[in-house]
This record gives structure tokens, sequence and C-alpha cells, in this order.
């Protein structure tokens, strides 16, 4: 097929399920790069020392070309909290004053969602590398300005969405869309925990500064909290965006004055017809986190690495005895006629993706981010799915919120 039939094809799915370019690339500097720049350092200023913020600290105290030389926070336990980690750092609780000292040559942002538009495009002025947290905006419009001015801004530009990073996810998902497990017939996304999401506060005053998290002027909750990390799954899987969401979401337990939901399903469908699903339920922990994508020939379980076939290589002596069993049971005359047998799980030990791989990808992500400082290079595809996982997060709370099946609009759309 050449490249004006190709373009024909994909032109057919529509706006929204226009073809997404390869994996990202996450090595941010080729061996020889690196030689040439072994020994340089990349100057950070950390803007947010909150408890995120300290796991960035704590990653980068491992981290050899990275020297964290400002921390600013408006909380002055936190920021005690990061110069504790590293004294030599000059401490600052007004981030301007950080994006002006000459010192800093990146910055990373672990402030609350209502921030990250305000300070990334102040970074991106002030001539700063950056890494922002997840999700990358409040807004659909503040994630498109975010992505155009990172675009062209020069710098390196990253959203803390480490799955990108992790190995194991990598390497996966290449299986997957090489087509080694068969076509994608759904994505599976699931969270939950059994705990308010409430952290302690010293007096009343610091309720909002403190448990932000839990108010709509400053987040956007379960959805930019935790869905953003599972939602680029299904554009890793499938290839392509999704054209419609729907969703519901309510508070059900946790009836404390917060004003995000404690509860959400939504659902994502792609122009192929494929369905992608995101649950979150905060007062039950049973299941846990998980991430599947579902193939024709099996499953892969992305936290656990690991690969399900459909069809497991050898049977066990207790599940061929079970097969006796249900055999017996069918042939039970009551049964007759029926075409139907009850669908079990299967229960297979799974196939180790990469058995090496350890930690869920945040290590990782912080390293490149601090070559691709010092390289000056963008890795590739990061931003843009990175972009596309707060627009649908923010997609399907709008859902939720509006009631709607929404469609993916074409002005949110970017190459």
């Amino acid at each position: 097929m050449d490249r004006r039939s190709f373009l024909g094809k994909v032109g057919e799915l529509g706006a929204a399920g226009v073809v997404l370019s390869a994996l990202p690339v996450v090595e941010a500097c080729s061996s020889v790069k690196k030689e040439a720049v072994s020994g340089e350092k990349v100057r950070i200023g950390l803007i947010g020392s909150g408890s995120r913020g300290q796991f960035h600290l704590a990653n980068l105290q491992q981290i050899g070309n990275a020297e964290v030389v400002a921390l600013c926070d408006i909380y002055r336990p936190h920021l005690e909290k990061g110069l504790e980690m590293f004294p030599h750092a000059k401490p600052y609780t007004d981030y301007r004053a950080l994006l002006e000292d000459r010192d800093v040559d990146g910055v990373i942002i672990a402030t609350p969602l209502s921030e990250h538009y305000r300070m990334a495009m102040d970074a991106i002025s002030a001539g700063k590398h950056v890494l922002c947290e997840k999700a990358m905006a409040y807004t659909l419009d503040e994630c498109l300005e975010m992505y155009r001015s990172a675009q062209s801004g020069g710098k390196v530009f990253f959203i803390g969405q480490q799955r990108l990073f992790d190995p194991k996810y990598k390497k996966a998902l290449e299986s997957v869309r090489s087509g080694e497990y068969g076509p994608v017939v759904n994505v599976r996304n699931y969270w939950f925990r059994n705990a308010d999401w409430r952290r302690p506060v010293p007096s009343p005053e610091y309720e909002r500064l403190i448990n932000w998290r839990l108010y709509r002027e400053y987040s956007r909750g379960l959805m930019t909290e935790l869905a953003c990390h599972q939602l680029q799954n299904g554009i890793f899987a499938t290839n392509e965006l999704p054209c419609k969401v729907m969703g519901s979401g309510d508070t059900i337990f946790w009836k404390d004055g917060r004003e995000v939901f404690d509860n959400v399903c939504v659902i994502y469908t792609f122009p192929s017809g494929v369905n992608m699903t995101f649950e979150s339920v905060i007062s039950n922990k049973h299941f846990g986190m998980g991430e599947q994508i579902l193939c024709k020939d099996g499953t892969v379980d992305l936290p656990n690495g690991r690969y399900y076939p459909e069809v497991p290589p050898k049977k066990t002596a207790i599940r061929q005895l079970l097969g006796e069993i249900e055999k017996g049971v069918f042939s039970n005359p009551a049964f007759a006629g029926t075409s139907w047998a009850p669908e079990t799980a299967e229960d297979t030990s799974g196939v180790p993706i990469m058995p090496e791989a350890s930690g869920d990808g945040s290590m990782e992500m912080m390293q490149a981010f601090c070559d691709a400082c010092i390289s000056g290079v963008q890795p590739e595809g990061v931003l843009r799915q990175a972009y596309y996982g707060s627009i649908l997060s923010i997609l399907g709370d709008e859902a939720m919120l509006q009631n709607k099946i929404l469609e993916f609009p074409e002005k949110y759309r970017v190459d």
C-alpha cells in the first residue's frame, strides 16, 4: 500500500481514530552522546516538596548526573523536609523567584493540579527544562496550550507518567502492538483502595492546602490522580484515540465534605469498537490495582508483568479432573439441548514478560529527564502520550459531571 492509500485508510477512521506514532522512545541520549556529556550535571529546582516532591528527591539522591540546587514550597514543614534531604539547596517560598535563579537548569513541578498550567508556562517562559507531575493541567484548553508551548519552547518537557519509562510495560506493549498476542479486544484498568484519601492537618486553615485532592477547586479527583496513569495503556495497545467516552461517578461512602467522587466507572470506545474501562473505588481494596490488555490469544497483565495465554500449555491433574466433572454434569438430562457451559477464569501461572524488571518506572523517568536536560534531546513521543493520558482523564471526568456521552473533540488531537 502506498503512502497516499495508507493516509486514505487512516482518514476513514475519523478524526479521533487517527493512528498514532510508534511507542515513545525514552532513551534521551545515544551512547555516543552520553560519552560526550559524561561528568556533566543538571541543576534541578523542585517546586512543591510535599509527599510526591520528596519521593522525587529520594530518587534524585541516587542519580549521579543531577544536583538539587533549589527548593520551593509555601508550606514550611514541607520545605524543611526537602532541606533535610538537600541541605545546601536554596530555599524559596515563591516559585517565580526560583525560576529567576540562573543556577537552575530544570524544574520539577510537584504541586496541586490547579497550579500545573501557570507554573509550567512560567517555567517555559523562563527557559527552563520541565518535568511537571501528572495530570498535565486542570482543563482541556490548558493541556493543549501547554503542549504547544512545550513543543515550540526549545527545552525538554516531561509529564510525570512513569509507566512510559517502565521497561516491562514498554516490552509488553511492543509485543501487543506487533500482534504477537492477536488483535486487542478489550482494555481493563482499575484502582481500588480502602481509605479516605485524607491527610491529617495541623489546624483547619491548612485543610485545603494539604487535602487539595478532595476539592474541585484544585483537583479532578480519581480521574486525574489515578486514571491518568492507566488510560494511556489503551492508546498504546490499540494505536487509536477513543471516539467517545461515558461514565458515572458519585460519593457513596466518604461523605465528609469532599467535592470529588469516591467511586467512578468510565468507558472509552475506540473507532475499532474496542472498549477500555476505568474503575476506581476507595472503600474496598480487595482487587487492588490492575491493568490488563485482552487480546484474542491471551491477556497481558501489566502491573504483574505477565502474559496469560488463552489456552494453557498443559492441563494439571486437577484441571483434568474438573473437566471430567463438568463433562459429567452436562451429560445430565436436565441440561439436554443446552449449548453453553459456565465460564470459569483460566488459572494459569502466566509467563513473565521481563523477569528481571522491578519498580514502576519512576527511577527510569527521572534518569531520562536528567539525561535529556544535559543532552538537550526531547525523547520522541513521551510528551504526546502523556498529553493524551491527561486529555482522556479530563474527558472522563467531564462525561460524569455532565452525565453525557462525549465525543473526542477534534480540537484536542495533536500531531
